[in-house]
């Protein structure tokens, strides 16, 4: 086996010019239906950009060059293009049995020689049955722009609306910012992200911990200092960034401690601490190392678990040391919390929600979130909180000796985050289906009421959010570039006209395809995994290691024997368990809350289907690519219940002769730009 690896990610430049083979694209184009015509994008003559192969990695731009010798430059392109979705969504944080699920359905649809092996940080990509081999070291972050546009990416390859050399440009241009809003921009990276810090901070700990607003000015410094540490650590880069959680420990518990000490010890330690390491505990990992380990990733699984729980303790430890700095007593200060922790009940406080719906704006920021979807995020947070809440407050009475109550607040806070997201995301599909069909040309003729209203809310929301410097500036551009390229269109389909094709410039191609991309579903799983992180047990772990830096006092009990009066001493350590147990109870139900969420949404939707008839007489009458298996595919893009396995072991099945006879490539070009100008293919000829 030839073992490539390439840590340092160097480019590489090479004067060979890559040899413009004509093949076959098997993709599905996406075919006009009984209303539709065909959209704008198979109309407009395209310029026949290539991707640069010499941005390249060293041992991408390696494998490339023996794979396009050996079966062309789609199959080699491809390949590349697996591999780099497949790390920034990874990198991403997305779920690693999904991502390995659309890389499975390019790897069918395109018959690609590729399995991999998705670890939690280390990745693997065997490719040609293990003649070469990739090896990725990828640290996840919480980006759910990156989740969503990959995936759309993914999603718009593999469905044929883009060509493979377009897939790879706009890849190239989504990780350079080009396909992100200013505001984005703005919140995606140090040091505008200061922004977010201590806001996420100070709401954590007075709706999450039990804080007060006193406390809720502390967190905000000692949040707005734990994101300076790290933009300063990660400024200096190398080793440096391994200090980002001991340091940022030391900060919090250093700047908490000096409040303490001198505003006559009225601060909720617990609440500050919590509250400021709470986006450093990564609490997400726990549900999503029980998924792992549910559906069979069980080395996965475990590790992640025990990686967070380590991360967590570092935490926990540097906070403690910056404690020491200032009081004597580090103990008894972090203890103190009966008069200083709980005094606000969020039950008769109206701006409870309002509350929890700003510390979930500042999770999103987090998050990377679009700004202009923030709507269709926080309701679906919203709805999961409250279930959660109102379930666990009614059930905490009758259960005060078990975790009955936790586990069935959790499950069902899960499923109803779960089942929300779908309806919300097939409600918005549905709606915003009637501009994408106006501004792509995908519908001939005027809509109904109900379509010419929806298309102008959703003109009318591109143009608010452009307004206020929030919206994505080419959303607007293409909304004014719609309009000229209907009028080009009639033109050219008149004979009478003089038009020959539609041509447009770099600029415009680049914002055509951005509103192609755009047209796709959104990711449910952007959606989750914010509401999923705040519904995680991220800061059940880090009590329970504060009590292990901490203990509680020892309780005294008093007994009379024999007439005589005894004092018993006995440590108190079951607060420790519990906590504990309380972190694996709330991790697996929210896990099984969302396995059970997605199979209500899968099969709730097939019986109600049944039962009004949703389905045309086409649909069920053909077994096609476009209506049997990309619904399957798009199914198991958002759901874990229909395979579990990393890679399909049918999708091998067929013999090397068959994979050779199947193959049949053709001009992958067709259906974009078919119209290439002639100018354009002497060009391509002499290069």
């Amino acid at each position: 086996m030839g073992s490539i690896t390439d840590d340092e990610h160097r480019k590489v430049t090479f004067a060979d010019s890559v040899t413009n083979q004509q093949q076959e694209d098997t993709s599905y184009v996406d075919e006009p239906g009984p209303e539709d015509v065909a959209s704008i994008r198979q109309k407009v003559t395209f310029q026949g950009r290539k991707f640069d192969v010499g941005t390249l990695p060293a041992c991408q731009y390696r494998v490339y060059k023996k794979l396009e010798i050996a079966h062309g430059e789609t199959y080699a392109l491809t390949t590349v293009f697996m591999i780099r979705t497949g790390i920034e969504l990874h990198r991403a944080w997305h779920n690693t049995l999904l991502t390995a699920k659309i890389l499975q359905q390019i790897k069918d649809q395109f018959k690609i020689r590729m399995t991999w092996e998705f670890g939690v940080i280390k990745l693997k990509f065997h490719v040609e049955d293990g003649l070469y081999e990739l090896q990725y070291k990828v640290p996840y972050d919480y980006d759910s722009e990156f989740q969503d546009l990959y995936m759309k990416i993914a999603v718009s390859y593999l469905d044929g609306r883009m060509t493979i050399h377009q897939a790879l440009l706009y890849q190239s241009e989504t990780k350079a910012g080009e396909h992100t809003a200013k505001s984005g921009l703005f919140i995606r990276d140090f040091p505008g992200r200061l922004v977010v810090y201590p806001l996420l901070a100070a709401t954590c700990a007075v709706i999450f911990f039990g804080g007060d607003w006193y406390d809720f000015a502390v967190t905000a410094l000692t949040g707005f200092a734990s994101g300076l540490v790290e933009y300063l650590l990660v400024k200096i880069g190398g080793s440096a960034k391994l200090l980002i959680d001991v340091l940022v420990g030391v900060s919090t518990g250093f700047i908490a401690a000096l409040f303490y000490r001198y505003n006559e010890e009225n601060t909720c330690m617990p609440a500050i601490f919590l509250g400021t390491l709470y986006w450093f505990f990564y609490g997400t990992a726990f549900v999503v190392g029980i998924l792992e380990i549910i559906s069979g990733e069980l080395e996965t699984g475990v590790v992640r678990f025990m990686a967070v729980s380590v991360k967590t303790f570092v935490l926990s430890i540097g906070t403690a040391l910056g404690m020491m700095i200032v009081l004597n007593n580090p103990k008894d200060a972090y203890l103190d919390i009966d008069d200083n922790c709980g005094n606000i009940d969020l039950d008769k406080q109206w701006w409870r929600i309002p509350l929890y719906l700003l510390c979930s704006a500042s999770a999103l920021g987090q998050y990377r979130f679009p700004i202009v979807n923030y709507y269709r995020a926080l309701s679906v947070q919203l709805v999961g909180y409250e279930v959660q809440y109102q379930i666990q407050k009614a059930l905490a009475k009758n259960h005060p000796q078990d975790f009955l109550d936790n586990a069935c607040a959790n499950i069902f806070g899960a499923m109803a985050a779960v089942v929300f997201a779908s309806i919300m995301s097939y409600i918005v599909e549905s709606t915003t289906y009637y501009y994408h069909a106006r501004v792509l040309q995908r519908h001939e003729g005027e809509f109904s009421r109900f379509g010419e209203f929806m298309y102008s809310i959703k003109a009318k929301y591109i143009r608010i959010t452009n307004w206020f410097r929030f919206g994505k500036k080419n959303d607007l551009v293409f909304l004014e570039m719609s309009k000229k390229l209907q009028k080009q269109r009639e033109e050219l389909e008149n004979p009478s006209h003089s038009r020959g094709e539609i041509a447009l410039t770099e600029e415009e191609e680049m914002v055509l395809l951005e509103a192609v991309i755009e047209a796709e579903d959104l990711n449910i799983w952007a959606l989750l995994m914010p509401t999923l992180y705040q519904l995680v047990p991220g800061s059940l772990i880090a009590r329970m290691f504060f009590d292990v830096l901490f203990p509680p006092p020892l309780d005294h009990e008093f007994q009379a024997i024999d007439g005589t009066e005894y004092t018993f001493i006995k440590p108190n350590q079951p607060e420790t368990t519990m906590v504990m147990e309380s972190l694996l109870v709330t991790a697996v139900s929210l896990a099984l809350g969302i396995l059970v969420g997605f199979v209500v949404v899968e099969y709730g939707t097939i019986m109600l289907k049944k039962i009004f008839r949703l389905e045309s007489e086409v649909e069920l009458s053909t077994d096609t690519i476009t209506d049997s298996v990309r619904k399957k595919w798009k199914s198991s893009r958002n759901f874990y219940t229909h395979t579990i396995n990393q890679n399909n072991p049918d999708s091998d099945s067929e013999s090397e002769s068959e994979r050779h006879s199947n193959y049949n490539p053709k001009n992958e070009e067709e259906g974009f730009d078919e119209n290439v100008s002639e100018s354009n293919k002497i060009q391509q000829e002499n290069s």
